[in-house]
């Protein structure tokens, strides 16, 4: 008897796996950490506890699916918005014939058989169900419970092995050496009645003369929104044939009424409508007032509110927080994140725009992870996603803490202080959103940015601003703090505080970059509208057009910064900045632009 979960996921037999010789050929380490920062060894785990491995085979042809995909998202090729299939996709991730028969090999020699695993479509991974035993026998390792500072818990190993012969054939195995939370954006609460600040009263007495309402300086909602970024007048032409995406993650409900609630407060005609609930590995769609999340909720209302009345789907990844080690505790895999990008990878069918408001900090996420988690999103710009997310809530720091205080401490055995840029956000596939507030905009002081510290240099795309703005640093400033050479972030922003959600049957003021990713993947759904009306595709990966063509589509911030670190952080400015980006979208201006490519 075996259990399949929902998608792309386990096929794990209940019986136990047939003894065999493990393979004679000598294991060498695959990859090895040092003790992470802020996590200690707690206990022992069950030999039972269970493990789900995902084997990532090699991608032989990754760099032509780069290829084709910045020629495909560059509005002065030729080849601009022509999307490839899921079938095209999935034969330049495939991995050679030879990866397939010795990781087939290894797997049989401790007696693991085909049928007790299963395959992406591409075959580019190979996941499988098995013990805490077995899976340090294969992996040559031994698994401990750590313990964070912050009381989580997971099963994780700082180093494991594989047979030499592999090493070529298999880019990474997981869960060993991450130590990512996967934690939603911390979200800053503002009560009206007690949070309104001076700045915030000053900036609505500039208003005066405008286009738009004072008491947006009090209190964000639809209407807000569309007065600041020139929405208002545009009305959804093709909403059946477009879509939005909001994905869901560590239980996080969208509560059907609350969205009830919202509209009726602020959309009164999309009383009556919802989305599409989808489920990834049996995750829950839990209605219970009292468990409304408010982080779904922020999503879906402001995301499916500014776009309605096109479609929206709300991904609920199962997956809880990590672990209580007790007794009762025998499953532990707690990567919901990546059992999300294999099930939208294997979809035929995908909106055209996706907001996350998740991540971790960088240096928490091993390398060959980070890459083989980017090269999915380069996948899903390849077939036309735009991905939007969150840049965070830390300032320049993880977001882990308040972030005058953040201490950004590296993980690299040398424990010193360092800039800590959030990871999806710093994949250079994705666009990044910072945030801003009051009217007229500044940056908020908590919107993530920065520079890649490890793993990605600065793509060319944003060479020539990121480049200017550099240049325009005084010398030594932050010097050994950050990577210049890293790719930058965020790319964009929208607001970030004050939004008026409704949660458990009560509104309440809300703020994060988690409001600012929805918010400006709404506006990446109006344009793809503009753009299929048109007969066009939609825009798919987005940051060579904005970059290129975009540059005058925004409103650019030039006040505030966003400290962390123990530093008052970078300083927004004229032009691209590590806080706000190139700025934050007027609508009017970038469907013109769209419209011409």
């Amino acid at each position: 008897m075996k259990l399949t979960w929902f998608g792309l996921g386990v096929l794990a037999c209940t019986s136990p796996f047939v003894a065999a010789a493990p393979s004679s050929r000598a294991p060498k380490v695959k990859h090895s950490i040092r003790e992470p920062y802020g996590w200690t060894k707690h206990s022992v785990p069950s030999p039972n506890h269970r493990i789900e491995l995902r084997i990532g085979l090699a991608q032989p042809n990754i760099d032509v699916l780069e290829k084709h995909l910045l020629e495909i998202s560059d509005p002065d090729h030729h080849r601009y918005g022509q999307h490839l299939t899921k079938e095209e996709v999935e034969a330049l991730v495939a991995p050679h014939d030879e990866s397939l028969e010795l990781v087939d090999e290894w797997l049989a020699s401790h007696g693991i058989q085909e049928e007790d695993f299963t395959r992406s479509p591409a075959q580019d991974w190979v996941i499988v169900d098995v013990p805490l035993s077995l899976a340090e026998t294969m992996l040559d390792t031994t698994y401990n419970v750590w313990q964070h500072t912050d009381g989580d818990y997971l099963v994780r190993t700082t180093s494991y092995s594989l047979p030499e012969h592999l090493h070529e054939h298999v880019d990474l195995v997981q869960p060993t050496t991450i130590f990512a939370r996967w934690k939603g954006m911390r979200s800053t609460i503002f009560w009206p009645d007690n949070e309104i600040e001076e700045t915030s009263i000053a900036s609505a007495k500039q208003l005066a003369g405008t286009d738009v309402d004072p008491a947006c300086n009090v209190s964000i909602t639809i209407d807000c929104i569309r007065q600041l970024y020139n929405l208002e007048g545009y009305t959804p032409q093709v909403p059946e044939s477009n879509s939005i995406g909001i994905t869901g993650y560590l239980e996080q409900f969208a509560n059907i009424e609350d969205l009830q609630s919202f509209y009726n407060d602020q959309l009164p005609e999309a009383v009556g409508t919802s989305f599409e609930f989808v489920s990834v590995k049996g995750g829950l769609n839990d209605q219970n007032l009292s468990n409304a999340g408010v982080e779904a909720n922020l999503d879906v209302q402001f995301a499916f509110g500014l776009t309605f009345p096109t479609p929206g789907t709300f991904w609920s990844t199962a997956g809880r927080p990590p672990f209580k080690p007790d007794l009762g505790s025998t499953e532990n895999t707690n990567e919901p994140y990546n059992d999300w990008l294999d099930f939208v990878l294997a979809q035929p069918e995908l909106p055209s725009v996706i907001s996350t408001s998740y991540g971790e900090s960088e240096q928490t996420v091993p390398e060959d992870y980070a890459r083989r988690a980017c090269a999915g999103f380069m996948q899903l710009g390849a077939r036309g996603v735009s991905l939007t997310f969150s840049s965070g809530d830390g300032g320049v720091g993880d977001g882990d803490d308040d972030p005058e205080t953040t201490t950004c401490i590296t993980n690299d055995g040398r424990n010193i202080t360092r800039f800590m840029p959030l990871f999806p956000s710093s994949c250079p596939y994705v666009t990044s959103v910072g945030g801003t507030n009051n009217v007229p905009e500044i940056a908020v002081f908590f919107s993530g940015g920065g520079f890649s510290d490890l793993y990605f240099p600065r793509p060319a795309y944003q060479d020539a601003v990121v480049s200017e703005y550099l240049a325009n640093l005084p010398q030594g400033t932050y010097e050994g703090l950050f990577n210049p050479n890293g790719r930058a972030a965020p790319d964009v922003a929208a607001q970030g505080r004050r939004f008026r959600i409704w949660v458990s049957g009560q509104p309440i003021s809300i703020g994060g970059t988690s409001a600012s990713s929805p918010t400006f993947a709404a506006v990446v759904a109006l344009l793809n509208d503009a753009r299929i009306a048109e007969g066009l595709p939609p825009l798919g990966f987005l940051n060579p057009l904005l970059y290129s063509k975009g540059l005058d589509a925004f409103n650019d911030i030039t006040i505030g910064n966003n400290p962390g670190c123990g530093t008052q952080g970078f300083n927004s400015t004229v032009g691209w900045d590590p806080v706000t980006g190139l700025g934050t979208p007027d609508f009017q201006k970038l469907k013109d632009v769209v419209l011409q490519y």
